[in-house]
């Protein structure tokens, strides 16, 4: 088989690489003989050992989702317990490589808390602190700044009726 096929692999395809793999193929064989990259083969034999060729032809649809205690599980029988991925994603139904692989280095990053479940969406903003009632004194300085503002309009003002009366005085 020729062509480019990283993109996708149809039913047609799967059920090809899913024969050579019920006769043993192993996954550096069966990328050379369809074509396909050598981490995919390996996702796909991986796949057809933990779930058969359900896991492998996707019959499974959708997303799926874990719950914390799964997650917890999982990890520690394959960090702590020596289990191998194999066993973990057959033990607990897990059905993508890369995902158990994404807990097992969050556990050992952050510990049992970092398999807790995200906050979906935008985090909300820090809500302000309330403005202290003001002082009799700054009461005062905004009135006097107000009324000074003031004052300096009407100045305008009567400056301009000034300017433009015939006589130049103010009517």
């Amino acid at each position: 088989m020729s062509g480019d096929r990283r993109r996708h692999y149809d039913d047609e395809f799967r059920k090809i690489a899913l024969a050579l793999i019920r006769q043993g193929v192993g996954s550096n064989a069966l990328a050379r003989r369809v074509c396909m990259p050598r981490q995919t083969a390996e996702k796909w034999v991986l796949l057809y050992r933990v779930g058969g060729e359900a896991a492998l032809m996707a019959e499974r649809g959708g997303n799926r989702t874990y719950d914390y205690e799964t997650k917890l599980a999982a990890t520690r029988d394959h960090v702590e317990c020596g289990l191998t991925k194999v066993e973990v994603m057959a033990k607990y139904g897990i059905a993508s490589v890369s995902l158990l692989e994404r807990w097992c280095r969050e556990y050992r990053a952050g510990g049992p808390e970092a398999l807790l479940p995200k906050p979906k969406g935008r985090p909300k903003g820090a809500k302000s602190k309330p403005k202290p009632a003001p002082t009799r004194e700054q009461l005062l300085e905004e009135e006097v700044t107000y009324l000074k503002a003031k004052v300096a309009y009407l100045e305008k003002v009567r400056a301009l009726l000034a300017s433009k009366s015939p006589t130049g005085t103010n009517r």
